[in-house]
């Protein structure tokens, strides 16, 4: 169980998440199942998923991605959900550099953040 204290320190936590003037709108953490192997708002246990605005998008995530690395982005602008369904201190990172490089802050398995995407390239996905 999260108390509200643990829930502070979280949001505060991932405010961090995406520096670099991205524009950022924080949620708690993603908790809606905590077990692993499940299917959470739509993304695969073990996924990273995009949404394109800065809700569920009715469990439909606009982008899965599944493998390590970097992954190039190409027309996503505006404030979108981004969730990190991977498990066993797996980060993502939203990154300036096309090629996975000049990243942001590393989000933490089972959160999820509404972040600007206009300025950013790529994503990368580290285990």
């Amino acid at each position: 169980m999260i108390t509200t204290r643990s829930r502070k320190a979280t949001t505060y936590a991932l405010a961090a998440v995406f520096t670099a003037g991205a524009a950022v709108t924080m949620a708690g953490p993603a908790h809606a199942n905590d077990a692993e192997g499940e299917t959470r708002h739509g993304c695969p246990e073990g996924a990273v998923c995009v949404y394109p605005q800065d809700n569920w998008n009715g469990g439909q995530p606009e982008h899965v991605y599944h493998s390590y690395g970097s992954h190039p982005l190409k027309d996503e602008y505006g404030v979108q959900r981004l969730f990190n369904n991977q498990h066993s201190g797996a980060t993502v990172a939203l990154c300036k550099g096309a090629d996975g490089t000049n990243c942001g802050t590393e989000m933490n398995p089972m959160t999820y953040a509404d972040v600007g995407f206009t300025e950013f390239n790529s994503i990368r996905l580290s285990p």
